[in-house]
């Protein structure tokens, strides 16, 4: 792989469970662009949106995505929910979006085995219908800027691994 895969999609969705996965059997480096920002300003998300504010949490994802499109190649980036309005994300590699419904999505946090630390990093799932309208609000531009789209609902973690190697190889032809 010498292009790399751009995983969005919403909050809870899965991205980070499958780029460990992608990365465990291909081989590949894997990078989270969260864990890229609270490493560089040595904050948690929460506390840069709550300290700092949404805007300069944003100009933080565009800085990440330039460092990304300068310096990062061959390697697969899980991307936080908001990420997909960078400027530059087309450039940074084949956007892959998993998609599932807000219903299956919020399930699966509350029936994960650590549920309260996967909804404590998302306090949005607290208040429910927030949520629910972002994702709905979301749901269309996530489509519009993916190159390829994986509904992930009814398909196991290595079917999905398997499905964004596939189809990223078909979309870089």
């Amino acid at each position: 792989m010498t292009k790399n895969i751009i995983l969005i999609g919403f909050m809870g969705v899965g991205k980070g469970t499958i780029a460990r996965a992608y990365a465990k059997k291909y081989g590949v480096f894997n990078i989270d662009t969260d864990d890229l920002i609270e490493s560089k300003v040595n904050k948690e998300v929460k506390k840069i949106f709550d300290k700092m504010g949404e805007v300069h949490f944003r100009a933080l994802e565009q800085e990440t995505a330039n460092w990304i499109e300068s310096s990062v190649n061959g390697t697969l980036i899980s991307c936080g929910g908001g990420f997909y309005k960078v400027d530059n994300l087309k450039s940074l590699g084949t956007v892959v979006l998993l998609d599932a419904s807000f219903e299956w999505i919020h399930k699966r946090l509350k029936n994960a085995k650590n549920a309260k630390e996967k909804l404590a990093k998302r306090p949005l799932f607290n208040k429910e219908k927030e949520a629910k309208k972002l994702y709905n609000e979301r749901a269309k531009l996530y489509r519009e800027v993916a190159d390829v789209i994986i509904n992930v609902e009814s398909l196991s973690i290595n079917e999905i691994v398997e499905m964004i190697d596939t189809e990223t190889k078909k979309s870089q032809e």
